[in-house]
């Protein structure tokens, strides 16, 4: 654990009531930490390796005035300022244990388009990257990537030493982005996905994620698999239910349909597309929370209709360490 002010909490121990995790959609709790405090989160899988930097921002303890006040915002958005940005930067840098009392690591980020772009980083780009991906065997550099409800994926290689991050919403992961990363991987740095470990971080849950029928249409025409990510919720209607003469139609079977709801479970999208590229099931964390459900804790997009602040998934490698 990075010892600090700081709060450094691993997804398991944020989900676990009486040692037994608890739904997605149950409270995490919070309060046993000062709203000013910056509180971090890990994953369990990944926290086990010495050589490794890693962790998914929350909001909590910036210094930005955006958002509630206190804000701990990583992305240059319109409401908040650049330099409340830069020193949020600073803290995570100086949390992450890469900022203290020497030159930071450079923080690597990307222009985000919703694509299957990755990128090989090894050392300071030298003009910006575009793309939804980032991978490195070379240590000292914090590789990274902006999340409001779309998944961060953390991709780590316990063998070869190697990192990717990876930004995947609906549009990165109907055109396989992980599944790539995994490919990207295996082809720089010869990784052999029985040795990768996977942490999928704080994103939007099926419980939350509703999307249109264009979203489901993509995901069946491209994963056998595709229709088994989605859940139908019927809309409820107490005066048809009570009276349903009353919304008789001539269309058969007789009443008028009420619309159904669908929801996308985006983390197993994700995690099937780890299992097909070969990362074992004990390999992958899925534990982290949903942002739309604790916006206490983290930005969401949906929750707050656009106006949110960016949390950040890092990953990099310690110069000198091994297993």
């Amino acid at each position: 654990m990075i010892q600090s002010d700081a709060s450094v909490r691993c997804f398991g121990q944020m989900l676990r009531s009486d040692d037994s995790v608890i739904g997605y959609h149950q409270t995490v709790v919070t309060t046993s930490v000062a709203r000013n405090k910056l509180q971090l989160l890990r994953s369990e899988k990944l926290a086990k390796r010495p050589w490794l930097v890693h962790a998914f921002s929350t909001r909590v303890g910036g210094v930005s005035r955006a958002y509630g006040g206190s804000a701990f915002n990583l992305g240059f958005t319109k409401q908040d300022s650049r330099a409340a940005v830069e020193r949020n930067r600073e803290l995570f840098l100086r949390e992450l244990g890469v900022a203290n009392g020497r030159k930071p690591w450079p923080l690597v980020t990307l222009r985000q388009i919703h694509s299957d772009l990755i990128h090989r980083v090894d050392g300071i780009p030298h003009e910006p990257l575009t793309g939804d991906g980032l991978v490195t065997d070379t240590p000292g550099l914090v590789l990274a990537v902006q999340t409001a409800d779309c998944l961060p994926v953390i991709l780590v290689d316990r063998k070869r030493r190697a990192v990717g991050v990876f930004h995947a919403g609906w549009r990165g992961t109907v055109k396989r982005i992980v599944e790539k990363g995994v490919g990207e991987m295996r082809r720089h740095f010869a990784s052999d996905p029985r040795n990768m470990i996977a942490a999928i971080g704080p994103g939007v849950r099926g419980c939350c994620y509703e999307v249109g029928q264009e979203v489901r249409i993509n995901f069946e025409s491209q994963f056998a698999y595709g229709s088994s990510l989605f859940r139908e919720v019927k809309e409820s209607d107490p005066v048809r239910e009570k009276y349903p003469l009353l919304f008789l139609t001539a269309r058969a079977p007789g009443h008028s349909e009420l619309p159904v709801k669908l929801f996308l479970d985006l983390a197993e999208a994700n995690r099937r597309q780890l299992l097909d590229a070969g990362v074992p099931a004990k390999n992958i964390d899925t534990a982290a929370p949903c942002t739309v459900c604790h916006t206490e804790l983290l930005f969401s997009y949906r929750a707050e209709k656009g106006l949110t602040g960016r949390l950040m998934a890092a990953a990099g490698i310690r110069p000198g360490l091994r297993e």
